[in-house]
């Protein structure tokens, strides 16, 4: 960061055994590891812009389930200190002010990309700055589409303070009658309205124009108030409690049970306040009082609010201000229907985005179409409705195939999409299983029973991430297609133990969870122990998005004292502790953040010379070990495990561009500042493997 964290935020390090990086803290360095992109000059402007939406939207989701999980604790009169030796009172004020600086940086950057943008022709500019004839326009596109939409609510010390629903931008302004009664009233910019509208459509590189939806509502509110006196109107939002608990053992029908959830959700507690800076004090704590807020609860934001919804500029056709486009490869032997026959010739990895979805999407489809298939079974945590994977289950359907779609009704903020499309699926005679009681089901699976001659053959892929066309172009990911006889039984039996009511005893290969995976992960990092013990060389590499879970992290500090070298490539969350003299001297810790989102996981392990190397679905978190249906499957082909340990993990380890580093102190350096570069970073290098 820019600018050196304020003394007073967060502790790091736990004062427990062992030490760990505090959750709220390492999950807020994340985050200003995403703003980090967003302050680089270097980063081109629009995707600075698409930076600070996706900083903007974690720190949300932060609000949403960390914020609000202390807030139920202060509810609650929990005065039991955490690992930092905090209270929830004093974890809670340490949180705003590391949050409060962070997005101090974060609307400095805003307010300088933008007026970068201007120098580009791009403007946002307030309906107030419009020529006259463009306000004229806008009156009436303003009558016609958004004055129909708006209800003024009063709040009245008569009756409930009005209910403002989570993230909704909204305006809050005192409307005086003619007789002197004064009332503050909240006026909702309807969800459907766009945060940033263009005032004149615009080709190719021409000027642009976006106008911030809340000025033309604001410069119209007297055709709501007619005859009324108006203040300054104010632009304000609530974040509120978003952590949905389901109850699946009192719930009949799952899908209701969800459903009754989500509504809760958005009467949930308010647990931030953010509020136009120039708000008058009276406004501020008539909204306060409202909502059961106070001042430690309350960002005054200077400049726009909701700036997570700002993305739109990055739709705008400007190439040069943007990182440069790519075609996804198609990998030799994929095009055409023959994936059943490269897939019998042996294991195949894809590595998205650089390889292309298309050949998973096809493999769904050809199963769909080809007459010896008998059976398609998947498993779909996060897609999108209009997914060509849902196409293809449903085609599968109407051409007599046994479908079953393992449908988590249970994935965050995706529930309601997730209703949607499995209730189609559903319709169309697909098996829909609603998951797991207890358990959430986040691996990522695909099987296809074929028939062959007198025998019927399993393909599968395992994949690292979700089914979804979209974020397969913006997330790292890596995906497995097999027909290992052993490994695809062990998909036979997790997929019967997710739509029926089997317990293997054990699986062959792959590692499960929440039975196996953990107790497996512990075995592999104690057998590299044993290994530096014995004076022998031990070596782990995990890639994966979070390291958390105290059990994994006592084996990694018991192998560190060991000696043996581990290397965390962890791009979000993570616990360990690195660099600690006589505990966990031989750990490094990185992260990379850039222009995709690292989301594989990969672990490796050296074991005796005869490496072990892991793809799937895990992190080293507790809800991934023992809370869901998670696998992690062996990679057993000799040139792909040689790929991924020699050039896919080795030039992460490499990377300088854009990897960040842990110190022993919970914080994080750059390692390009530190060391400087002219190399490519690790990004570049993949795309520049598809453009050979």
């Amino acid at each position: 960061m820019s600018k050196a964290p304020p003394a007073e935020a967060l502790p790091r390090l736990a004062l427990g055994d062992p030490p760990i990086v505090d959750r709220e803290a390492s999950w807020i360095g994340f985050d200003e590891r995403v703003l980090e992109e967003a302050l680089d000059p270097a980063t081109p402007l629009l995707e600075r812009v698409r930076f600070l939406s996706i900083f903007h939207t974690n720190l949300d989701e932060f609000f949403m389930i960390r914020v609000s999980g202390i807030k139920q604790q202060v509810a609650a009169r929990v005065e039991v200190l955490s690992h930092q030796g905090q209270s929830p009172r004093q974890r809670l004020a340490s949180l705003s002010v590391e949050v409060r600086h962070a997005l101090e940086l974060a609307h400095s950057c805003l307010g300088e990309v933008l007026a970068a943008l201007e120098a580009e022709d791009i403007r946002v500019v307030p309906y107030e700055r419009l020529p006259a004839a463009d306000r004229a326009r806008w009156d009436r596109i303003y009558e016609e589409r958004v004055h129909p939409t708006l209800t003024p609510l009063a709040i009245s010390p008569a009756f409930p303070f009005p209910f403002i629903s989570n993230l909704s931008l909204n305006l809050g302004v005192d409307v005086v009658a003619p007789d002197g009664e004064r009332r503050l009233t909240r006026i909702k910019i309807p969800d459907h309205l766009p945060r940033l509208v263009i005032v004149d459509e615009a080709t190719g590189t021409g000027p642009v124009r976006l106008m911030p939806i809340e000025t033309l509502v604001a410069a119209k509110l007297g055709s709501l108030f007619p005859g009324m006196e108006l203040g300054v109107p104010y632009a304000f939002r609530v974040t509120r409690d978003a952590d949905v608990e389901i109850r699946e053992d009192e719930a009949d029908d799952l899908l209701r049970n969800i459903e009754e959830e989500l509504r809760k959700r958005r009467f949930g507690q308010a647990v931030r306040l953010e509020v136009d800076a120039r708000a008058p004090k009276d406004l501020v704590r008539e909204l306060q009082a409202g909502l059961g807020l106070d001042d430690e609860d309350t960002y005054k934001v200077t400049g726009l609010i909701a700036p997570a919804k700002i993305s739109r500029l990055c739709d705008l056709d400007r190439p040069a201000l943007k990182f440069p486009p790519f075609v996804p490869r198609i990998l030799p032997g994929l095009e055409g229907d023959t994936l059943f026959t490269r897939i019998r010739e042996g294991d195949l990895l894809l590595h998205h985005p650089f390889d292309s979805f298309v050949p998973v999407a096809e493999f769904v489809r050809q199963a769909a179409r080809d007459p010896a298939v008998v059976a398609i079974k998947h498993t779909l945590y996060r897609t999108s409705g209009d997914s060509p994977v849902i196409g293809a289950l449903l085609e599968a359907v109407e051409n007599g195939k046994q479908v079953a779609a393992v449908v988590e009704l249970k994935a965050r903020f995706d529930e309601e999409n997730n209703i949607v499309w499995a209730r189609r699926l559903e319709e169309a005679g697909v098996h829909v299983i609603y998951g797991v009681p207890g358990l959430k089901v986040h691996s990522k699976l695909v099987l296809v029973v074929r028939r062959e001659g007198e025998k019927l053959r399993r393909y599968a892929h395992i994949g690292t991430g979700n089914y979804n066309p979209v974020t397969a172009r913006l997330y790292t990911d890596l995906g497995l297609f097999t027909c290992d006889a052993e490994l695809t039984a062990d998909v036979v039996d997790l997929f019967n133990r997710i739509t029926g009511f089997a317990r293997p005893p054990a699986y062959r290969k792959a590692l499960v969870a929440p039975r196996f995976m953990a107790s497996a992960l512990i075995e592999l990092i104690e057998a590299e122990t044993r290994e530096a013990e014995a004076g022998r060389r031990g070596h782990i590499i995990a890639k994966c998005n979070a390291v958390i879970e105290p059990r994994m992290i006592e084996a990694l500090y018991a192998a560190s004292r060991a000696g043996v070298r581990i290397d965390l490539l962890v791009r979000g969350i993570c616990g360990v502790v690195p660099g600690v003299p006589g505990l966990s001297e031989t750990i490094r810790v990185r992260s990379v953040v850039g222009r995709f989102l690292e989301h594989s996981r990969v672990f490796w392990f050296h074991h005796g010379g005869q490496p072990r190397t892991y793809i799937g679905s895990a992190d080293l978190m507790g809800r991934n070990l023992h809370r869901r249906i998670e696998l992690l499957v062996p990679v057993e082909d000799a040139g792909l495990k040689r790929w991924l340990r020699e050039v896919y993990l080795q030039r992460y380890l490499d990377d300088v561009g854009r990897s960040r580093e842990m110190r022993s102190d919970g914080s994080w350096v750059r390692c390009r500042d530190e060391r400087g570069t002219s190399e490519p970073d690790v990004h570049q290098q993949f795309l520049a493997d598809v453009a050979r």
